[in-house]
């Protein structure tokens, strides 16, 4: 392509340009403030003159770009939109002698991008006084030198400009000199002719003088040593030298040769050079040999920091008159600076869902350079889902292009080059690391479509049924799955009373022991949550399987158990073998082999007669029935199950052989043949007991008193016998109401067969009554008049013995009397009672209970 197809592809580049620019810039505000302000000096308020809501400066983002300096010398205060001083900006360092100063801003606010120019116009204070470069200036000037003859003195120099800058000197009065400026340049003019003889030194005193307020001055004190004839001053060859000087040069490479001459001989023309007033900076970069005038490069020289030096030499002949020439060097610019590229805004980071189009950054490439060489193009790598999108003047968006997913790509490593059109070209690059943030855009999901969990029945609550397991492949509290039930009903009660889960690991585990007999499987809902906002579920069936354990002996149904009583069936003395005779039916909660059931025998009264079905329970007669078998058949049947270990139950069937109930005695002897027994056995040996009682004690009675007969007195050696009317009389007598003392404890039964119960009436023990192991101990004076007397009373202990022997009599036969009727009283009452429990029973088939005892028809059921 030609120089013309350049040509016009560079018009239309900047026809685009130019037309974005006019879409985006708003407009340039402008603002005039003096130098030297505070921090924190309001310079403008942005918001208001561009009509900006404050919230919008904080969204937006809102800051200052200076170009081309580190230094921030202004910022945004966000919460009032001024437009504040961030540190202290000097004008001379900024704009050294320029008569304006202006320092360009951009404004930036970002979504949308949007950028304002702001020029910051800076007034000069006056803050520099007018300064001489030396303290003490020496001339030297011949006596000879005629009136009116002008010398020249360096002239104060003052950073301030315009007004604040020097504007007259004041010279101390004096009769030799005055004063004479002509465009800022300042003589002595000789006004009277010196005379070495009279004053050979003179010192005066130059004041220079600016024009600001408050006022500010600078003073130096002219020494003159008067000497003989040198009338002429060094003259250069040019006013104005000019040089131009690439940056970078190397060091001591001579920029330019100065020179002047002197039309005096000898010492008086001898001249040498040195710079006038300059600032430090330029004396570390330039210098000047004092004899040849040249003057070469000592320093760095960067374009970018400064571009055009200006300098004053001096030229000096031996008896010290001087003369000025002024030195302006050009320095031209090199590519020496690579593109700086400032990452301005970066949103990272950056949502997984954001549209295509969304701007994520904003950068800002910079070159220090001026011309070609600081044309930069930006751009990054082709890989991405992102691009660079040019914007104002050198700021770019980067810019999203495709749809992101966390999952599949986390971060990326965006690298952005940039590269001037300088020669050599110079580039440089900048990564930027930009994470995709999550969204919770996907549900948990389960390992598997369904779960079965198997348990054997009568578990332990707290057991481990099986365990869920749900993946997210979101990230953190999107990616953390939490486990939980879905409400729900099995056997009409909340699901969340049989089973539970744990929230964290997924673990079923049951809350309560199950039984199979009630249910033998249940569904479960689980539900898999995720903890982002909102969150994302999804859920799957557990199916539950109970499998049955030998936990139910059988229950026999027929005969029915009645508790203690009992049923019985006839059977016909005509039976023949194999006869049917009755049936036992039993269940089993259980299933399977652990509720196939066995009948066995285990017990009966005559063990040939009868067997039963060991898988029907009929009961048949194994042969015919006999005179010589028993009427009264007892079977003890066993129920097993088929289960490991075994459990079974038993049951008792009582069988009559008879053809007519006539013919059976009463039933109650056999209801009541064990307790009847065994109350008859209690009522014998307590007759027995009581009439060997009384028996012996008369018969111990009667040998007393023989003993009496034959030795009227007793000897004794500390113990007594004791004779019978010494007895207690709470031991074998009645008192005089006739009733019995309390010497004796009765058992109070209530009927026959409650002798087993534990409800018993205890009679109270009477203090008075002898313990079986205490001798009675008298002594012997408590014997001696009875004894004395005995036998002149003989007659009449032999009455009172009598009348004791028949008292004693009547009382025996009255026991045995009471004995005889309390036995038959107890045995009637019991024959009655039987009685009248079979009639009801046999009359309403319901059973009673009556002094604890239960007595029906039938037979009797134990498991």
């Amino acid at each position: 392509m030609g120089d013309n197809g350049f040509s016009a592809l560079r018009l239309i580049l900047c026809f685009v340009s130019f037309t974005l620019t006019l879409h985006v810039v708003h407009g340039d505000l402008s603002y005039s403030f003096p130098e030297e302000m505070k921090r924190e000096f309001v310079i403008g308020n942005i918001a208001k003159d561009l009509g900006l809501d404050l919230r919008t400066l904080s969204s937006r983002q809102a800051r200052v770009d200076f170009e081309g300096t580190q230094k921030r010398y202004c910022d945004v205060k966000m919460d009032t939109g001024d437009l504040i001083a961030s540190e202290r900006i000097d004008r001379e360092s900024l704009c050294s002698k320029k008569p304006s100063c202006v320092l360009k801003v951009d404004l930036v606010l970002e979504n949308p991008l949007e950028l304002h120019r702001v020029s910051l116009h800076i007034q000069d204070v006056n803050d520099n006084s007018p300064q001489f470069n030396d303290n003490l200036i020496r001339m030297e000037i011949w006596e000879s030198a005629e009136k009116g003859s002008r010398f020249s003195i360096e002239e104060a120099h003052d950073a301030d400009i315009g007004q604040n800058a020097v504007q007259r000197y004041n010279l101390e009065k004096n009769e030799y000199f005055i004063l004479a400026i002509d465009s800022n340049k300042v003589e002595l003019v000789l006004e009277n002719k010196l005379d070495r003889e009279k004053q050979k030194e003179l010192n005066l005193l130059l004041t220079a003088l600016d024009g600001g307020s408050p006022q500010r001055s600078g003073t130096v004190v002219i020494h003159v040593t008067v000497l003989d004839a040198n009338d002429n001053v060094p003259v250069f060859s040019q006013a104005v030298y000019k040089a131009s000087l690439p940056e970078n040069s190397p060091l001591d490479i001579i920029v330019i040769n100065v020179s002047a001459t002197d039309a005096d001989e000898g010492v008086n023309g001898d001249v040498t050079y040195d710079f006038g007033h300059v600032s430090e900076d330029y004396v570390s970069v330039f210098s000047i040999d004092p004899k040849t005038g040249e003057i070469r490069v000592t320093g760095v020289i960067d374009f970018e920091e400064i571009s055009t030096f200006e300098m004053r030499v001096k030229a000096k002949d031996g008896l010290g008159l001087t003369s000025y020439a002024k030195v302006i060097i050009d320095i031209t610019d090199v590519n020496d600076n690579a593109p700086v590229i400032y990452l301005k805004s970066l949103t990272n980071p950056i949502p997984e869902n954001v549209s295509p189009g969304t701007e994520v950054g904003i950068i800002n490439v910079q070159d220090r350079d001026s011309e070609n060489n600081r044309q930069v193009r930006c751009f990054i790598q082709q890989n991405i889902p992102f691009k660079l999108v040019p914007s104002i003047k050198n700021y770019y968006s980067l810019v999203s292009t495709g749809q992101l997913d966390r999952e599949v790509v986390s971060d990326y490593n965006i690298t952005i080059s940039a590269t001037d059109e300088g020669s050599p070209p110079l580039s440089s690059s900048k990564s930027v690391q930009l994470s995709v943030a999550d969204i919770n855009d996907n549900p948990p999901v389960f390992e598997e479509q369904s779960y079965s969990a198997y348990v054997s029945e009568n578990n332990k609550p707290g057991s481990t049924l099986c365990s869920v397991s749900a993946r997210d492949p979101d990230w953190r509290q999107n990616g953390t799955v939490i486990y939980s039930l879905l409400s729900g009903e099995v056997n009409g009660a909340p699901v969340s009373s049989y089973v539970s889960v744990n929230g964290d690991t997924g673990v079923i585990h049951a809350v309560r022991s199950f039984d199979y007999e009630q249910f033998r499987s249940f569904k479960v809902q689980v539900m898999a949550r995720d903890n982002g906002s909102p969150p994302l579920s999804s859920n799957v069936t557990v199916s539950v399987f109970i499998s049955d354990v030998n936990d139910n002996s059988p229950q026999i149904l027929y005969p029915a158990p009645e508790g203690n009583s009992f049923m019985t069936e006839l059977v016909p003395k005509a039976a023949h073998g194999g006869s049917l005779v009755s049936k036992v039916i039993a269940v089993d909660a259980d299933s399977g082999q652990n509720a196939w059931l066995s009948y066995h025998i285990v017990k009966s009264t005559d063990p040939g007669v009868f067997s039963i079905g060991v898988h029907s329970g009929e009961i048949r007669t194994q042969r015919d029935i006999s005179e010589s078998d028993s009427m009264k058949q007892n079977l003890i049947v066993s129920v097993r199950d088929n289960g490991q270990p075994s459990l079974s139950a038993t049951c008792s069937m009582y069988l009559l052989i008879s053809d007519n109930l006539a013919e059976v005695p009463e039933l109650k002897e056999m209801s009541n043949f064990e307790n009847n027994s065994k109350l008859t056995s209690y009522l014998i040996i307590a007759l027995v007991s009581v009439s060997t009682f009384f028996l012996t004690f008369i018969i111990i009675i009667l040998g007393v008193r023989f003993c009496r007969r034959r030795k009227p007195r007793l000897l004794f050696d500390g113990a007594v016998a004791i004779p019978s009317a010494y007895l207690p009389p709470n031991y074998a007598d009645v008192d005089g109401t006739g009733t019995l003392r309390s010497t004796y404890n009765y058992d109070a039964y209530l009927t026959a067969g409650s002798r087993t119960s534990d409800f018993k009436f205890v009679t109270s023990y009477n203090d008075n009554t002898l313990p079986a192991d205490q001798t009675l101990r008298k002594s012997p004076s408590d014997f001696v008049d009875p004894f004395e007397d005995l036998e002149a009373s003989e007659e009449v202990h032999r009455q009172k013995r009598a009348r004791r022997f028949v008292f004693f009599f009547l009382f025996l036969s009255f026991v045995c009397r009471m004995s005889v009727i309390l036995t038959t009283a107890a045995t009637t009452s019991s024959l009655n009672n039987g009685n009248k429990i079979n009639n009801k029973n046999n009359n309403s088939n319901s059973s009673e209970k009556k002094s604890g005892i239960k007595l029906s028809m039938g037979f009797e059921c134990v498991e």
